[in-house]
């Protein structure tokens, strides 16, 4: 096992005197200025930030037409879908723009893609199906903005589309490359002006709601309701904990405590938490894992279903089947783990500067979460590769230093499909090619 190196960042101010001005120890100081936040009003917003202090949406780029678009959808009566993704941010996501839209009237449903058959995102199945369906106008959240093919068929259909992600815009050498929407609400967009652009999909999609609510006199309590779904996508989705990220989770985690919501309390109750004081450490290792075990082992609809039920016995169900869904997930991992780790110390494999792990009888699902957990024991990039339904998937997981999608794209010719960024990726390939990528 490779030897852990710690090294102690320090950046410089008076913190004393930050301590004195802000009444906290000046250890407490240090840990916020070593977090980037820098001038007294940086540090004022970090620790005594309020809802008020919260960016107006309207700085999103394309929200005002996006809202036009909408509320047009809403009185005319047009069938919308919203399309989110499996993981928790996508849930979250998918159930505050389903709320908002069925407390305004509309005719809406939605689409969550299922893992392992269609894959991240909208595809063109969800397209092919939506018009098929008669529905009108598709609402992503938490996907869209790389979907330019799949946008362009519903465009072709006669369908109205509108984006809400958060993911990093596509570039077409230079050139960002945004899919012909309606509108496009994606704060990573070069000339979208918000001042905050590290918010999830959830949030984007919470802003939207907070416009359309504010249009058609809807009361600001009840788009505040919503506020846990945010704060739960923001932790659970890994986001930074700064800015108004901060001040959402903040009064989220508080909500969250008292919720009315059946399916959240019956998930506190399933996971022994009813009653305690909540932190992110709770959404990030027990609440969050429950709600992204449905998208990994099965359909991430059920955890819909979970915060959408209406009674208690329903919501008592829903996540005893998550929790027991999770605990399998945890069972699978560790199996997972072990058989990789076997083969590392019994095999050459051992030997390489680039570990390629072939797990043929893992679940897909996991091979992110496994190939996580080697980087982090042998200090070394791993990738680990398992039978899916078409060939060989796999995921990996990289260190500074390796950067793991300009690595993959100098042997592309081995792949079928992939995709990624420095420390992160996914890949599909053919069998015959697993043993060429590892060498």
């Amino acid at each position: 096992m490779a030897e852990e190196v710690w090294m102690l960042q320090t950046k410089k101010a008076d913190f004393k005197q930050i301590g004195a001005r802000f009444r906290i120890d000046p250890v407490t100081a240090r840990i916020i200025r070593n977090r980037g936040i820098e001038g007294e009003a940086a540090i004022d917003r970090y620790l005594n930030g309020t809802l008020d202090d919260l960016y107006d949406p309207i700085l999103l780029k394309d929200m005002e037409r996006a809202v036009s678009i909408l509320c047009e959808a809403v009185d005319t009566g047009k069938k919308i879908r919203i399309v989110g993704d499996y993981d928790i941010d996508g849930v979250c996501s998918t159930y505050i723009l389903l709320q908002a839209f069925e407390r305004l009237g509309s005719d809406v449903d939605f689409e969550i893609p299922d893992r392992i058959k269609d894959g991240y995102g909208i595809n063109e199945s969800i397209i092919e199906q939506a018009h098929a369906d008669g529905v009108e106008v598709i609402l992503t959240c938490d996907n869209g903005i790389s979907a330019f093919h799949q946008v362009e068929l519903a465009k072709k259909y006669g369908m109205t589309v509108v984006i809400t992600d958060h993911h990093e815009v596509p570039l077409d050498g230079e050139k960002e490359k945004i899919p012909p929407a309606d509108a496009v609400i994606d704060p990573k967009q070069a000339d979208c002006p918000y001042p905050f652009p590290e918010i999830c999909g959830a949030v984007v999609a919470y802003k939207l709601v907070q416009v359309l609510y504010a249009r058609r006199g809807v009361p600001r309590m009840e788009w505040l309701d919503l506020l846990e779904f945010a704060a739960i996508a923001t932790v659970g989705d890994v986001m930074k904990l700064q800015d108004e990220n901060r001040i959402l989770v903040k009064y989220g985690l508080k909500q969250l405590a008292d919720t009315t919501n059946p399916g959240y309390r019956a998930l506190l109750a399933v996971n022994g938490l009813e009653g305690k004081k909540l932190t992110a450490y709770h959404i990030g290792f027990v609440i969050g894992p429950c709600i992204n075990a449905s998208g990994r082992l099965d359909t991430a609809k059920r955890a819909l279903e979970l915060l959408g039920a209406s009674s208690k016995t329903e919501a008592e169900k829903l996540a005893g089947d998550l929790k027991a869904l999770n605990d399998s997930r945890k069972d699978l991992t560790a199996k997972g783990t072990t058989e990789a780790i076997r083969l590392i110390e019994e095999t050459d494999l051992g030997q390489d500067k680039v570990l390629v792990v072939y797990l043929p009888d893992c679940h897909e699902s996991l091979a992110g979460i496994i190939a996580g957990r080697i980087r982090e024991r042998y200090f070394r990039p791993c990738f680990v590769l398992t039978d899916g339904e078409e060939g060989v998937k796999g995921s990996g997981r990289s260190i500074p230093g390796y950067h793991m999608f300009e690595e993959m794209t100098k042997v592309a010719e081995l792949f079928t499909k992939f995709g990624g960024h420095p420390m992160a990726a996914g890949l599909s390939i053919p069998t015959e090619n697993v043993e060429l990528l590892r060498k």
